[in-house]
């Protein structure tokens, strides 16, 4: 493999990387895009071994990197929480020292960001953040690659991002003030990004928030929304953003003509999106979805390599 590793040991938050890193994980992902579809493979990563640790459930996370890594050449061992010894009182620490004896690098999708900190600063390999309550950089990699591709460049656009400011906006944050996509996000009262994160990235882009969605969408080239109530939210949430923040029509067509609709999926229907929308011919969810698995190979092939 002819790429320099990026100069990270871990992806935790997005934050780790700069523009040129994240082009060039973008450009070999849309190489490796182009040969997989020639039925070109190479297995940069044979003999290699992802460790994938598991709190959470997940669908696109764990088929992606298991598939990246087996079209790479390397093997992927899947571990829920209950597969470890964590569960029988095991530190984190002590976990991740052992693992780093077995295996190449370490993805895990915790609750916690200090788990995937603590993991990372614990073993030798490297350890990338597939999902915390804080951050998820993998996601965002994704959609930069899908934006690269709809778009053709970054400078000059403008994303607007719709209902929470979760971990997946927190990373969007960097992404974007990364690679010079202005950002404007509107969020109910109380549910705003991360402020340490806008701090620190709007020397770099322009951000800005609101609390209305109508303002945040004006002259978007990209819209962007996530699912308003997990699992674990308390009763009363929805309301809170249903039906203000909701992604529909009537809001599309108050961003640019050309715009295109993301979400980083599973996606609920009828509550942040509508079915019109995310089936709609400016959804670009699927691709989007597609580009986590040519993302986290370039990340895994430079990362590892």
């Amino acid at each position: 493999m002819d790429e320099k590793m990026i100069k990270t040991k871990d992806l935790l938050t997005l934050g780790e990387l700069d523009r040129k890193q994240i082009v060039q994980i973008l450009e070999l992902a849309i190489k490796m895009k182009k040969d997989l579809k020639k039925g070109i493979t190479k297995p940069v990563l044979k003999n290699k071994t992802l460790a994938m640790i598991f709190q959470k459930p997940s669908t696109r996370t764990r088929v992606s990197f298991e598939t990246g890594m087996f079209q790479l050449g390397g093997h992927a061992i899947h571990m829920s929480a209950q597969d470890l010894q964590l569960s029988r009182g095991e530190t984190i620490d002590d976990t991740a020292k052992t693992l780093s004896r077995y295996v190449d690098i370490i993805m895990a999708r915790v609750y916690d960001h200090s788990t995937i900190v603590s993991l990372a600063e614990s073993a030798s390999v490297p350890v990338i953040n597939g999902l915390s309550n804080s951050f998820h950089p993998c996601q965002i990699l994704a959609d930069l690659m899908t934006i690269k591709e709809k778009k053709r460049r970054f400078n000059g656009l403008k994303l607007a991002w719709i209902g929470d400011g979760n971990n997946v906006c927190n990373s969007m944050i960097y992404g974007c003030s990364r690679v010079g996509i202005s950002i404007s996000i509107a969020t109910p009262k109380g549910f705003e990004p991360n402020l340490q994160v806008v701090k620190e990235c709007r020397n770099l882009t322009e951000i800005n928030l609101f609390q209305d969605p109508n303002m945040a969408v004006k002259d978007a080239d990209i819209i962007v929304t996530d699912t308003f109530v997990s699992i674990h939210d308390k009763p009363g949430r929805l309301e809170k953003f249903y039906p203000k923040y909701q992604v529909n029509s009537s809001l599309m067509e108050r961003a640019k003509k050309d715009a295109i609709f993301m979400h980083c999926l599973p996606a609920k229907r009828g509550q942040e999106v509508t079915s019109s929308v995310i089936d709609g011919s400016q959804s670009v969810v699927w691709d989007e979805a597609e580009n986590r698995l040519h993302t986290q190979k370039a990340l895994l092939a430079l990362l590892t390599f």
